[in-house]
């Protein structure tokens, strides 16, 4: 896969991994508004229901106070209504007697009036009894009469006449005189008087009440009487019936008008552990179990009523707080209901945990395939290039042995050489040595082989490391002698004796002193020790050459895996042979490590138990 290939796949991935965690963002900030939402009309409708009961609470319990009171006026009403009526009765006697006495002023006062003017228009008048006004009017009986006519005769001295004087004397005929101020009044005064012009007798009649009072006298004892009539029968019918709707329509308006203009506190019409009972039973009916502080505050001041608080409430609204009007009043401060919730955002996410946690889920796993995706790119990528790698190396260790057999056959192909004997012996050798090259280098693919197939079977016998390390140096004398290497042997592992195949572990030791005699410099210095521990047998193999970075250590167990050495070294190889290693140890239960320093060499440390287990 080409390069460009490989970052565009990459980049896609990428652009779609973005997305789906973009999108999953979205729908839980979605689900968490609209939880939030949810959590919202829930205590809006709790705080509604607490408000509605609040009220009908308070209502319920003025009406109550109300009905002991209007029982209270019924018993009242009942005691004292005969001494109502008694009272009344009493009562309109008084007002009748005033009326009266102020009626007999306003006669008075009229006829003292008539009487002046009477004064004024005539002379010596006089009040006369109505039998006196009588015989005065009675022409048929002169002599019965109270006026007189007095006849005075004028004489000179010598007894002439010189004239007469004529005047008319009233004579009183009962000895009592009429009294103007008496409380029983005639219908008619009489008066006698003299006409101031005439000198004649004149008998004048005044009605004793005139026309206009007796009008509105009229009126006012007829008013008085119906007053007197409608109070009676009031009185009289004012019994305690049963209520009717209307009634109790009317009462309740009392009420309501009564609550709006009592002059209560708040703090008295409900308390506050009523209140929060009824907002902890409306919050537990909706599913809503969180902390909650809650206060109590007039809306038209900045006054606190009283507060139920778990943390400090400052001046400014917490977040997550509700409001309500407690009453519906307009006259009075109608108060106002909060509700706070420290903990909302932690009840919000507990709903949400599946969500969020199928969401979380969903994208470890996309992460987790898009990860192993390219991890799986990456190291198919290496794989295919490390073994194209092996294919050029194996090519050519392969071609070598090859060329060379061809070359020895050619040579055995020439006259001249079949007569030398030496030569052909030679000849032979060579082919002989390239064969068993070819043959090994055969033999490790095939081991890898079966190696990764597990088809590779360890016999377990008894193998003393020591001597196995001793005969493996001893047998790369010659390749160690042509780079003039060093090799130190300390083994200091008193028992050395494993279970194992003697052949393969030859085989690993082999290995790991052709790569410290390879990748060491001109002069190879190559350290081989054994030592024993509680349980297991240690066997290193250091060098001092060219070393390896830390990331070169990770990957040298790779199959197809060759450090990298520039134009140091023509090293040849497969790739193959730290790989084999690492699986016979593995299969022999022990482990393999490596420690190595760029420039300053590799010690690779191997670990084998020491019991057959």
């Amino acid at each position: 896969m080409k390069k460009r290939s490989l970052w565009l796949i990459t980049g896609l991935m990428t652009i779609a991994l973005l997305g789906v965690f973009v999108m999953q963002l979205y729908y839980i900030r979605e689900a968490y508004n609209l939880k939030s939402q949810l959590f919202e009309q829930d205590v809006n409708q709790a705080l509604n229901s607490v408000v509605n009961k609040v009220q009908k609470r308070t209502a319920a319990l003025y009406i109550n106070k109300r009905d002991k009171q209007l029982e209270r006026d019924r018993e009242a009403d009942v005691r004292n209504q005969a001494e109502l009526l008694v009272e009344f009765k009493e009562h309109f006697k008084d007002q009748e007697q005033k009326r009266l006495l102020e009626q007999r002023k306003l006669i008075v006062a009229d006829l003292n009036q008539n009487d002046l003017e009477i004064k004024k228009s005539y002379r010596d008048p006089i009040l006369i009894t109505e039998a006196e006004y009588l015989a005065a009017s009675d022409l048929n009986n002169p002599l019965k009469s109270p006026i007189h006519l007095d006849v005075n005769v004028r004489l000179d001295a010598y007894g002439n006449f010189l004239g007469e004087q004529r005047k008319s004397i009233f004579i009183p005929q009962e000895t009592n005189s009429f009294i103007i101020a008496s409380n029983q009044l005639p219908d008619t005064i009489r008066y006698h008087a003299l006409n101031p012009v005439t000198e004649k007798s004149v008998l004048i009649s005044v009605p004793t009440v005139s026309d206009e009072l007796a009008r509105k006298f009229q009126l006012e004892n007829n008013l008085a009487k119906r007053k007197y009539e409608d109070g009676m029968a009031r009185l009289m019918s004012d019994t305690i019936p049963l209520k009717s709707e209307s009634d109790i329509f009317s009462q309740v308006k009392d009420v309501a008008q009564e609550m709006r203009e009592a002059n209560v506190p708040l703090s008295k019409m409900i308390s506050k552990e009523s209140l929060d009972t009824l907002i902890q039973k409306e919050l537990l009916n909706r599913n809503i179990t969180l902390n909650y502080d809650f206060w109590v505050s007039l809306a038209e001041k900045d006054s606190l009523v009283y507060i139920k608080a778990v943390n400090n409430i400052n001046n400014a609204l917490p977040k997550n707080t509700f409001k309500a009007t407690l009453y519906n009043y307009v006259i009075r401060d109608p108060g106002m209901l909060y509700i706070s919730f420290p903990d909302k955002n932690s009840l919000i996410l507990s709903n949400m945990w599946a969500t969020m946690a199928s969401s979380a889920a969903l994208l470890f796993v996309l992460i987790f395939i898009f990860a192993y995706t390219i991890y799986a790119i990456m190291k198919q990528k290496k794989i295919s290039e490390m073994k194209t790698d092996f294919i050029n190396n194996m090519t050519h260790e392969f071609k070598t042995p090859v060329a060379t057999i061809m070359i020895a056959s050619e040579a055995l192909k020439d006259p001249e050489i079949v007569e030398d004997k030496a030569r052909i012996s030679r000849l032979a050798g060579i082919i002989y040595d390239e064969n068993v090259r070819l043959g090994n280098h055969i033999e490790r693919v095939l081991s890898i082989a079966r190696l990764e197939k597990k088809e590779l079977k360890l016999e377990e016998n008894e193998v003393n490391l020591n001597d196995v390390i001793a005969a493996v140096v001893d047998s790369m004398g010659l390749q160690l002698q042509k780079r003039n290497a060093i090799v130190n042997l300390n083994l200091n592992a008193e028992n050395s004796t494993i279970y194992g195949d003697e052949l393969h572990l030859s085989n690993v030791i082999y290995n790991l002193v052709d790569n410290a005699n390879k990748y060491s410099g001109e002069i190879p210095k190559i350290n081989i020790s054994t030592r024993n521990t509680a349980k297991n047998l240690i066997i290193e193999i250091s060098d001092e050459g060219i070393g390896m970075t830390k990331d070169q250590t990770k990957r040298i167990f790779d199959q197809f895996y060759r450090v990298p050495t520039g134009n140091l070294h023509d090293v040849k190889g497969f790739g193959l042979g730290l790989n084999y290693v690492q699986d016979i140890v593995n299969q022999m239960g022990g482990t393999i490590k490596v420690h190595s320093e760029k420039d300053k060499g590799t010690v690779f440390e191997i670990s084998l138990a020491l019991n057959h287990n």
